[in-house]
């Protein structure tokens, strides 16, 4: 099935573009360009506000950490008597599941 279309507009020639006004990629420039002004906004929640809060607070504390137990780690590593016990981990690890789906 076909439809002819009768009156129908001829599309435009394309027209001039006049290049004056736009200076091109590394062209000098006469004055400098403004900056658009801001039309964003962004209002934090409550929740985000106390993260910010807290985190300026974490940032602020001096570290809390045993250095004698890091020392003594970081010591039973490079000899080879640190042990991993994968029972322990596996335990703990089960823990933290039942504690974060109550």
């Amino acid at each position: 099935m076909t439809h002819k279309i009768d009156n129908a507009p001829l599309p435009r020639p394309l027209e001039s573009v006049s290049t004056r006004s736009a200076s091109r990629a590394g062209a000098e420039r006469e004055a400098p360009v403004a900056a658009t002004p801001p039309a964003d906004s962004v209002r934090l929640t409550g929740e985000a506000t106390g993260l910010q809060a807290l985190e300026r607070e974490l940032g602020e504390a001096p570290a809390s950490f045993d250095t004698a137990r890091v020392d003594a780690v970081r010591a039973a590593i490079a000899d080879g008597s640190y042990r991993i016990d994968p029972q322990a981990i596996a335990d703990r690890m089960l823990s933290l599941e039942r504690d974060l789906s109550q």
